[in-house]
Protein backbone atom coordinates (compact mmCIF):
# COMPACT_ATOMS: atom_id res chain seq x y z
CA UNK A 1 0.00 0.00 0.00
CA UNK A 2 1.24 3.11 -0.63
CA UNK A 3 1.70 6.02 1.85
CA UNK A 4 -0.64 9.06 2.10
CA UNK A 5 0.95 11.97 0.54
CA UNK A 6 0.32 15.14 2.27
CA UNK A 7 1.74 18.85 1.02
CA UNK A 8 2.22 21.15 4.17
CA UNK A 9 1.28 24.70 2.36
CA UNK A 10 1.12 28.20 1.89
CA UNK A 11 -1.02 30.08 -0.55
CA UNK A 12 1.97 32.32 -1.93
CA UNK A 13 4.83 30.55 -1.25
CA UNK A 14 6.92 29.77 -4.88
CA UNK A 15 8.47 26.69 -3.25
CA UNK A 16 5.13 25.08 -2.61
CA UNK A 17 4.15 25.96 -6.18
CA UNK A 18 7.12 23.18 -7.62
CA UNK A 19 5.71 20.89 -5.64
CA UNK A 20 2.60 20.69 -6.36
CA UNK A 21 3.21 21.06 -10.26
CA UNK A 22 5.59 18.21 -9.77
CA UNK A 23 3.01 15.89 -8.13
CA UNK A 24 0.06 16.91 -10.72
CA UNK A 25 2.56 16.43 -13.81
CA UNK A 26 3.36 12.82 -12.21
CA UNK A 27 -0.52 12.30 -11.79
CA UNK A 28 0.22 11.57 -8.11
CA UNK A 29 -2.79 12.09 -5.48
CA UNK A 30 -2.06 14.38 -2.28
CA UNK A 31 -3.89 16.26 -0.15
CA UNK A 32 -2.72 19.96 0.00
CA UNK A 33 -2.80 21.62 3.68
CA UNK A 34 -2.72 25.49 3.49
CA UNK A 35 -1.49 27.33 7.31
CA UNK A 36 -0.77 31.00 8.06
CA UNK A 37 3.18 31.37 8.26
CA UNK A 38 2.27 34.49 10.45
CA UNK A 39 0.48 32.24 12.86
CA UNK A 40 2.33 28.79 12.74
CA UNK A 41 0.45 26.19 13.85
CA UNK A 42 2.24 24.21 16.69
CA UNK A 43 1.27 20.76 14.91
CA UNK A 44 3.54 22.33 12.15
CA UNK A 45 6.43 23.71 14.05
CA UNK A 46 6.71 19.59 15.73
CA UNK A 47 6.83 18.35 11.94
CA UNK A 48 8.85 21.49 10.10
CA UNK A 49 12.60 21.65 11.69
CA UNK A 50 13.07 24.89 9.75
CA UNK A 51 9.48 26.31 9.86
CA UNK A 52 9.29 26.38 6.58
CA UNK A 53 7.14 25.20 4.07
CA UNK A 54 6.69 23.22 2.03
CA UNK A 55 6.60 19.95 3.93
CA UNK A 56 5.77 16.58 2.38
CA UNK A 57 3.92 13.95 5.12
CA UNK A 58 4.61 10.30 3.69
CA UNK A 59 2.40 8.42 6.05
CA UNK A 60 4.20 9.18 9.31
CA UNK A 61 7.14 10.81 8.26
CA UNK A 62 8.22 13.91 6.96
CA UNK A 63 10.59 15.28 4.19
CA UNK A 64 10.95 19.49 3.98
CA UNK A 65 12.90 21.95 2.22
CA UNK A 66 11.83 21.74 -2.20
CA UNK A 67 14.54 20.61 -3.28
CA UNK A 68 14.85 17.45 -1.51
CA UNK A 69 11.07 16.72 -1.78
CA UNK A 70 11.39 17.44 -5.89
CA UNK A 71 14.02 14.69 -5.85
CA UNK A 72 12.46 12.34 -3.28
CA UNK A 73 9.31 12.23 -6.00
CA UNK A 74 11.88 12.10 -8.73
CA UNK A 75 13.05 8.70 -7.16
CA UNK A 76 9.74 7.23 -5.61
CA UNK A 77 7.22 8.50 -7.60
CA UNK A 78 6.11 7.87 -11.72
CA UNK A 79 6.42 9.75 -15.04
CA UNK A 80 10.12 11.38 -13.77
CA UNK A 81 10.76 15.40 -14.78
CA UNK A 82 14.79 15.04 -14.66
CA UNK A 83 16.44 13.96 -17.79
CA UNK A 84 17.67 10.48 -17.86
CA UNK A 85 21.41 10.88 -18.89
CA UNK A 86 23.36 12.24 -15.80
CA UNK A 87 25.45 14.81 -17.05
CA UNK A 88 22.11 16.71 -18.48
CA UNK A 89 20.33 15.18 -15.09
CA UNK A 90 23.17 17.10 -13.12
CA UNK A 91 23.08 20.62 -15.53
CA UNK A 92 19.40 20.79 -14.66
CA UNK A 93 19.88 20.52 -11.06
CA UNK A 94 22.25 23.59 -11.33
CA UNK A 95 19.22 25.40 -13.11
CA UNK A 96 17.21 24.12 -10.41
CA UNK A 97 19.39 25.98 -8.07
CA UNK A 98 19.62 28.92 -10.16
CA UNK A 99 16.47 29.11 -10.36
CA UNK A 100 15.91 29.32 -6.42
CA UNK A 101 18.60 32.29 -6.84
CA UNK A 102 16.56 33.94 -8.73
CA UNK A 103 13.24 33.48 -6.38
CA UNK A 104 15.52 35.27 -3.40
CA UNK A 105 15.76 38.57 -6.14
CA UNK A 106 12.29 38.09 -6.36
CA UNK A 107 11.27 38.96 -3.15
CA UNK A 108 14.09 41.15 -2.85
CA UNK A 109 12.15 43.34 -5.70
CA UNK A 110 8.35 42.50 -3.54
CA UNK A 111 9.54 43.48 -0.26
CA UNK A 112 11.68 46.83 -1.48
CA UNK A 113 10.12 49.63 0.41
CA UNK A 114 11.68 52.94 -1.66
CA UNK A 115 13.07 53.40 -5.28
CA UNK A 116 16.55 52.61 -4.73
CA UNK A 117 16.40 49.44 -3.15
CA UNK A 118 13.97 48.13 -5.92
CA UNK A 119 15.92 49.82 -9.04
CA UNK A 120 19.30 47.53 -7.37
CA UNK A 121 17.08 44.72 -7.61
CA UNK A 122 15.29 44.81 -10.73
CA UNK A 123 19.23 45.70 -12.46
CA UNK A 124 20.34 42.24 -10.42
CA UNK A 125 17.24 40.37 -11.77
CA UNK A 126 17.75 41.73 -15.02
CA UNK A 127 21.24 40.37 -15.31
CA UNK A 128 19.47 36.89 -14.13
CA UNK A 129 17.17 36.56 -16.64
CA UNK A 130 19.61 37.95 -19.09
CA UNK A 131 22.00 34.84 -18.72
CA UNK A 132 18.74 32.57 -18.19
CA UNK A 133 18.23 33.34 -22.18
CA UNK A 134 21.41 32.29 -23.28
CA UNK A 135 20.75 29.01 -21.83
CA UNK A 136 17.10 28.67 -22.48
CA UNK A 137 15.87 26.54 -25.51
CA UNK A 138 12.19 27.28 -25.22
CA UNK A 139 10.67 24.93 -27.67
CA UNK A 140 8.37 24.80 -26.05
CA UNK A 141 10.25 24.05 -22.68
CA UNK A 142 13.45 24.87 -20.60
CA UNK A 143 15.59 22.08 -22.47
CA UNK A 144 13.09 21.67 -25.67
CA UNK A 145 9.71 19.28 -25.79
CA UNK A 146 9.90 17.57 -22.40
CA UNK A 147 8.74 19.21 -19.65
CA UNK A 148 11.43 18.78 -16.49
CA UNK A 149 11.63 19.93 -12.96
CA UNK A 150 13.29 23.31 -14.35
CA UNK A 151 10.56 24.46 -15.89
CA UNK A 152 8.45 23.45 -13.14
CA UNK A 153 10.82 25.53 -10.84
CA UNK A 154 10.30 28.69 -12.90
CA UNK A 155 7.02 28.79 -13.56
CA UNK A 156 6.86 30.65 -9.88
CA UNK A 157 8.71 32.71 -10.43
CA UNK A 158 7.15 34.20 -13.99
CA UNK A 159 3.73 34.02 -11.75
CA UNK A 160 5.14 36.89 -9.86
CA UNK A 161 5.61 39.28 -13.38
CA UNK A 162 2.09 38.35 -14.06
CA UNK A 163 1.40 40.85 -10.90
CA UNK A 164 4.67 42.79 -11.84
CA UNK A 165 3.77 43.85 -15.38
CA UNK A 166 0.33 45.47 -14.14
CA UNK A 167 1.97 47.64 -12.40
CA UNK A 168 4.85 48.98 -14.35
CA UNK A 169 7.32 48.35 -17.09
CA UNK A 170 10.73 47.44 -14.88
CA UNK A 171 12.54 46.25 -18.03
CA UNK A 172 13.74 42.85 -16.39
CA UNK A 173 12.27 40.59 -18.89
CA UNK A 174 12.34 43.09 -22.01
CA UNK A 175 13.65 41.98 -25.05
CA UNK A 176 14.28 37.97 -23.90
CA UNK A 177 12.47 36.54 -27.12
CA UNK A 178 13.12 32.93 -25.54
CA UNK A 179 11.58 33.47 -21.95
CA UNK A 180 8.86 35.61 -23.47
CA UNK A 181 7.75 32.11 -25.04
CA UNK A 182 8.96 30.06 -22.43
CA UNK A 183 6.71 31.55 -20.13
CA UNK A 184 3.79 31.73 -22.13
CA UNK A 185 3.62 28.58 -22.66
CA UNK A 186 4.57 27.26 -18.88
CA UNK A 187 1.21 30.36 -18.20
CA UNK A 188 -0.58 27.77 -20.11
CA UNK A 189 0.38 24.94 -18.73
CA UNK A 190 -2.52 23.01 -16.79
CA UNK A 191 -0.25 21.78 -13.82
CA UNK A 192 0.86 25.37 -13.84
CA UNK A 193 -2.25 27.18 -13.87
CA UNK A 194 -3.63 25.03 -10.85
CA UNK A 195 -0.85 25.10 -8.95
CA UNK A 196 -2.40 28.26 -7.07
CA UNK A 197 -5.80 29.62 -6.31
CA UNK A 198 -7.66 32.47 -8.12
CA UNK A 199 -7.13 34.69 -5.39
CA UNK A 200 -3.30 34.68 -5.95
CA UNK A 201 -3.04 38.33 -7.83
CA UNK A 202 -4.89 39.69 -4.56
CA UNK A 203 -3.01 37.88 -2.01
CA UNK A 204 0.32 38.69 -3.50
CA UNK A 205 -0.89 42.82 -3.38
CA UNK A 206 -2.13 42.09 -0.10
CA UNK A 207 1.40 41.02 1.36
CA UNK A 208 2.95 43.68 -0.69
CA UNK A 209 0.76 46.37 1.12
CA UNK A 210 1.38 44.52 4.30
CA UNK A 211 5.33 44.92 3.94
CA UNK A 212 4.87 48.69 2.80
CA UNK A 213 6.67 47.54 -0.65
CA UNK A 214 7.49 50.28 -3.01
CA UNK A 215 5.75 48.03 -5.91
CA UNK A 216 2.43 48.50 -3.75
CA UNK A 217 3.19 52.07 -3.23
CA UNK A 218 4.20 52.53 -6.95
CA UNK A 219 0.46 50.50 -7.93
CA UNK A 220 -1.28 52.93 -5.05
CA UNK A 221 0.19 56.60 -6.24
CA UNK A 222 1.73 56.95 -3.36
CA UNK A 223 5.54 56.61 -4.21
CA UNK A 224 7.65 59.64 -3.75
Amino acid sequence: MTDKLTLISHKLCPYVQRAVISLTEKGVPFERIDIDLDNKPDWFLKISPLGKVPVLRVGDRVVFESAVILEYLEETQPHPLHPHDPLTRAEHRAWVEFGSTVLGDIWGLETATDEATFKAKAKQSEARFARLETRLVAAPWFDGEKFSLVDAVFAPAFRYFDVFDKIGDFGILANKPKIARWRAALAARPSVKSAVSPEYPDLLRAFMRKHNAYLSKLENGVAA
